[in-house]
Order: C-alpha cells, then structure tokens, then sequence
C-alpha cells in the first residue's frame, strides 16, 4: 500500500502542517484536511509513515461523524474532496481527506474517561483523585469508573504536551455556557460510542473530541472523532482490571520507544519495519472491528 508523509497541494493556500493532518484553504469559509499517514508518539512526530493509517483514520471519523449527527452538528460539508484540488493532485485526497466548514476553535480540548488508565490512574495514585475529581478509594489500574469523568485540557502548541485544567479554569477561559455545553454533549458523544461499541466487542477507555464554532456561535463537533489516534480502544474479550489491557492503536510503537534511552523529544529514534507493521496492522483491525468493513480502497 502506498504510503503519504507529506502532501504537496499546490492548487490551494497551505494553512499549517499539524501531528498528522494537513490543512488547505478552500475559499473563505471551509477548508481541506488531509490526513497523512504520519504517527506522532508522546507528541513527537516519527519519521516513518504507517502505510494507510491516515485512510484508515479518515473512514473512521467519518463512520462515527454519521452515527453521533443527531446528538452535535459536525465540520462535514459532503464536498468531495477530489472537486476542490487540481486533477494531478487527486491521489493525494483518495480516501484520506474532507472538505469541512472553517470553524473557530475551542481552544479547549474535551476529553472523557470511562476507565481509569494512563495519566489518570497515575493521578490517581498520587493524589486518590484524576484533574482534581475526587474518586472512591482502592480502584484498580483500567477499572471502569463509577460514571465517565469529563477532564478538560488545555490546547498547546505543535510538539507541546496539552496541560490538563479543572472545569473552573475552563469556564474562565471559554465562558460557563460554552463549558457546560461541551461538557455535556461530549459525555453523550461518549456514552453513545460506547454503548455501540461495546455491541463489536470493544471496550472504548477514553477518548477525546474537539470543537469549534460558526459564524452563529453554533458548537460543531470537528477535526477527527473517536479514531485510534484520540481514543482507547481495548478488545473486550482480553480485559481484566488490575492490567493495562491490550489497546488497537500506537501501542508497538510507545512499546517500543520505551525500551530506548530517548528523550521523548525531537529528533524522533527510527522504527523498525516490525513495528511498524504490527501498527499497521492494529489500525487495519480497528476499522475493521468497529465498523464491519475492511478500509476502503
């Protein structure tokens, strides 16, 4: 399968390179986001694609873009991509890109948590609660917790950690309306995905969404929407609590990145083809998991 690191758009304005996604001005009011099949790990982009990791993305988001419309409006225009680049530029989109509304962001990131797993059980160790949210004592690493907890975080820059915020902060900084608003539809973005998910056998842990605002002030759901990428995703049949369970998504590759005395800056180490084709093929499995279809070509 052909691999896209980097897209070379020529037929429209370059916005920004983000971790994975690429972004193209379409016009004033939507914009092209490409994803590549570039994979950053503990925000540090590596230098070798995943083969089909962003089509796989991309079909993904777009799967659950279509179950969750009833609950927020989304960025989808339904433009295809294809129509909006120049005819040799064509292979670069396939499968892999969007059309979507140019919305102002939130710059606050909503994530929600269903089990008790990676910065939040460590919070939890040290201080018996996760972002402030006190929790009852003697849960267990990857337990399910008593209701999913809503942990806003702080958007940083490119190759910056986002900085996890109470809830006050986020009322200061987006105003309590706004902030109770994305509260509240993300946990039921979240239960809603669970809940079908949980219908394939899969177990999704946590996950974070990210919005944005029209020119009415009305809040969309935007940028990518339970993929492997935002989420934890954990095949039910292997999970116990006690354990870090097996997860569909970059998992070889911070595996491996642990083994190596690297400090998780850039320059990013090299993968070897093993790892990168046992993440590969997590991805692969993923869509197919979760939707019952094989990536479309």
């Amino acid at each position: 399968m052909n691999s896209l690191y980097q897209t070379s758009i020529h037929s429209l304005p370059l916005l920004g390179h983000g971790k994975v996604r690429d972004n193209y001005a379409v016009g004033d009011d939507k914009i092209l986001i490409v994803t590549t099949d570039r994979l950053s790990a503990f925000d540090v982009v590596m230098n070798e694609p995943i083969p089909g990791k962003g089509k796989v993305l991309n079909q993904m988001s777009d799967f659950w873009f279509e179950k969750l419309g009833h609950i927020v409006p989304n960025h989808l225009t339904g433009v295809a991509p294809e129509s909006v680049v120049a005819p040799e530029e064509v292979e670069q989109v396939q499968g892999r890109a969007v059309v979507a509304k140019r919305l102002k962001p939130i710059m606050v990131e909503a994530v929600v948590r269903g089990y008790i797993i990676g910065s939040g059980w460590k919070d939890y160790q040290d201080t018996g609660s996760i972002c402030g949210i006190q929790l009852p004592a003697g849960l267990q690493q990857a337990e399910k917790l008593p209701e999913p907890l809503f942990t806003p975080a702080a958007k940083a820059d490119l190759g910056e950690h986002d900085e996890n915020i109470s809830f006050a902060e986020m009322e200061n900084r987006i105003g309590a309306e706004l902030a109770a608003k994305m509260r509240d539809v993300s946990i039921a973005l979240y239960k809603a995905a669970a809940d079908y998910a949980a219908t394939r056998g899969i177990i999704i842990a946590d996950t974070k969404f990210e919005f944005g605002l029209d020119d009415n002030g009305v809040m969309h759901l935007m940028d990518e929407v339970l993929t492997a990428d935002s989420s934890r995703f954990w095949p039910a049949d292997s999970y116990q609590p006690g354990m870090s369970p097996p997860s569909f998504d970059k998992q070889f590759v911070r595996d491996y990145l642990e083994t190596l005395t690297w400090g998780k800056t850039a320059p990013a180490p090299a993968l070897p083809a093993d790892v990168i084709d046992k993440t590969q093929a997590k991805y692969f499995e993923a869509i197919e998991r979760l939707t019952g279809e094989k990536l479309k070509a």
